[in-house]
């Protein structure tokens, strides 16, 4: 019979931590639904009491199946539980379950909190008393546990034995610096089931040594069973324990699927991409492409060897099927690509070709010249694409820029404030019409985007939900005159993203460049047809 291993998220609490992350009400509230409909356990969603927004959010139960956990201190030294008004706005929230902080260092006992090792460990008691008698579950994260084990691990386990003795349901050990290592935490955690039931102790990790989804998984193996972590890992300093890894590892790899279950289904699994995606899209930040499992490069392949391979086997260099976690396979061309990774690439595409066409070959010559000018395709597949069907298969010419000219101003308004003002105008041909438009932006490249956008005639419908979501400029070699690559990422009302390129000395030149791709990708993925 399979062990139940439990899931906890604190990104709304721990993971509000993060520099530059502020979360909104609306945020919060949206966070909360996604983690409770994906088969979270408990959603840790802040600390009513310590700032209004908290206090809004608790206002009310945000979660139909996940326990509700509000956050906060174990009663004050030389206060009495009825008096602390810490302990009143936790029990005065509708939280399913309370989680205290409770310090289990020594050292942090006598200099944090300034009281005796006997007054610590009768806060904790008493507060947790206080929490089960108003019948909520009660956590207690043991603070700076394993740094105070090594230190003075008789105090670090009455910290823990005085929280389950009390009543608490899960007394949580928690890496808080994030140095400990996964060997330290199997041993710690293994010493103190003799003394703690594992099936009542959580790990709470943080990832200072880029160790906390090791850690955590070591803290199952010797015993626990509930793992607190964030989505995609955010969190003070280096982050937490990233629930979005953990929950992948957990499901497919035979040492833990085996073994134990989670609270998430499989057919959640196959969501586990669109889940890290959506949170990115909350933050308003680019997903990490190299993140496990859910990474756009996490089955990505380079070299043209492993390509070859991949289109024998996938399993000859991906550790678990992409479609199980919601990801896909790519097959990247590049300046090392082979023509594997080309035609794999073109069936991708949609784009029937045969290996002996002499295009092919035409086609990969093109990409590793443009490469070697500094494109990088495998950043850009829709820039490729749109390359791969110029050379393959024909891109209608929608419309034809005939000149473009870009100016920056920078003068003083009619207030007295110095400002920089950018304009554009684009002469463009659309069919047999010939059309003038201009744009003011908040620089070159946002006017460029919005003279070159606003009036393509019969095409406009199709390009009104386009959007440019990032910009990015990378200059390839030294000197103010160096080589500019441009990559801009672009998505539609349908939430369909896509990347395209631009190489030139000159960043407008490479701007526009990117921009027209982008826009042409958009017009051909729409069925665009030629308009007169």
């Amino acid at each position: 019979m399979k062990s139940r291993v439990h899931l906890f998220d604190t990104t709304l609490r721990d993971g509000a931590q993060t520099s530059g992350i502020d979360f909104s009400l609306e945020d919060k509230c949206l966070v909360a639904r996604m983690l409770d409909e994906f088969g979270i356990d408990y959603v840790e969603g802040g600390y009513p009491g310590a700032n209004p927004l908290d206090d809004a959010f608790f206002a009310q139960k945000r979660t139909r199946r996940a326990a509700f956990t509000a956050f906060g201190m174990t009663k004050r030294p030389g206060v009495s539980v009825s008096n602390d008004p810490g302990i009143a706005a936790l029990l005065a929230v509708p939280a399913d379950a309370i989680c205290f902080v409770a310090k289990s260092w020594d050292y942090h006992v006598h200099v944090a909190l300034g009281t005796t090792l006997e007054e610590n460990l009768d806060g904790i008691r008493r507060s947790v008393e206080a929490a089960a008698a108003r019948g909520r579950e009660v956590l207690v994260d043991c603070e700076h546990f394993f740094d105070g084990y090594k230190a003075n691990p008789d105090y670090a386990r009455a910290c823990a034995l005085a929280a389950s003795e009390a009543g608490a349901r899960w007394v949580v050990l928690c890496d808080t610096n994030g140095g400990t290592l996964p060997h330290e935490v199997e041993r710690i955690v293994g010493e103190l089931t003799a003394h703690v039931p594992g099936d009542r102790l959580g790990i709470h990790a943080h990832d200072d040594t880029g160790q906390a989804v090791a850690n955590s998984l070591a803290a199952v193996r010797a015993g626990v069973r509930q793992i607190q972590g964030t989505l995609n890992g955010i969190g003070e300093r280096c982050g937490n324990a990233n629930l979005i890894t953990l929950i992948g590892t957990l499901k497919l790899k035979p040492d833990y699927a085996d073994h134990f279950e989670i609270g998430v289904p499989d057919a959640k699994l196959r969501e586990l991409t669109t889940l890290s995606r959506a949170f990115d899209e909350v933050l308003n930040r680019a997903p990490n492409r190299h993140a496990p499992y859910v990474g756009v490069s996490a089955f990505a392949t380079k070299a043209g060897i492993h390509a070859s391979a991949l289109m024998k086997d996938p399993r000859t260099y991906e550790h678990v099927e992409p479609e199980a976690v919601g990801n896909r396979r790519r097959v990247l061309v590049s300046d090392q690509a082979g023509k594997s990774n080309l035609i794999a690439e073109l069936a991708r595409f949609g784009i029937a070709a045969d290996r002996d066409d002499p295009r092919v070959d035409r086609l990969l010559a093109e990409v590793k010249e443009r490469e070697a000018r500094g494109f990088a395709y495998e950043a850009a597949d829709a820039s490729l694409e749109l390359l791969a069907r110029r050379i393959l298969g024909g891109v209608p010419n929608y419309f034809d820029v005939q000149s473009f000219r870009v100016m920056v101003e920078r003068r003083y308004n009619a207030i007295g404030e110095l400002v920089t003002v950018s304009e554009a105008t684009v002469k463009v041909q659309v069919g047999d019409h010939v059309v003038f438009s201009a744009a003011e932006g908040n620089g070159p490249v946002n006017a460029l985007d919005g003279a070159l956008r606003k009036d393509l005639g019969g095409y406009q419908p199709l390009i009104a939900d386009l959007e440019l979501v990032d910009f990015k400029v990378r200059i390839l070699n030294g000197g103010t005159g160096a080589t500019t690559r441009v990559l801009i990422e672009s998505k539609d009302g349908d939430e369909n993203r896509w990347f395209t390129i631009g190489v030139s000395e000159n960043i407008i030149d490479a701007s526009f460049q990117a921009l027209m791709d982008s826009i042409v990708y958009k017009l051909v993925k729409s069925g665009a047809s030629l308009v007169a």
